[in-house]
């Protein structure tokens, strides 16, 4: 599950927000508490712990004192609007930037985007 490339809280805080976003988790679903994520995973418990305290920071997650860490409503909604917002900054910008440094026009853009989503629909 965890890889050497960023640290495991970081991890496990993707994770749930990938779970969120894709909708396995829905609004208010109750989460593995940090020492279930700790047992599961062979990770200390803090580690786990950073990483819900991150995402209640970011509004993904609640506690209900006594029972758990929960999904916040709307959080799938926030953390999509977050995707495509990167999505159109690191993805889109610096193609449509290439095309038009290699002079694809607008029509062109547009005959393509036409074409892939007549191709997509049914």
């Amino acid at each position: 599950m965890f890889d050497d490339l960023s640290p495991i809280y970081r991890q496990i805080a993707d994770r749930i927000k990938a779970d969120v976003a894709s909708g396995v988790l829905g609004p208010d679903a109750q989460v593995m508490s940090t020492n279930q994520y700790a047992s599961f995973y062979g990770i200390n418990p803090a580690t786990a712990q950073k990483a819900f305290q991150q995402l209640v920071d970011e509004g993904v997650l609640y506690k209900k004192r006594g029972l758990g860490m929960f999904v916040s409503p709307g959080a799938r909604e926030v953390l999509l609007a977050d995707k495509r917002t990167r999505y159109f900054d690191a993805v889109l910008g610096p193609a449509l930037d290439e095309a038009d440094a290699i002079g694809i026009s607008p029509a062109d853009l547009r005959d393509f985007l036409e074409a892939r989503i007549k191709r997509r629909t049914p």
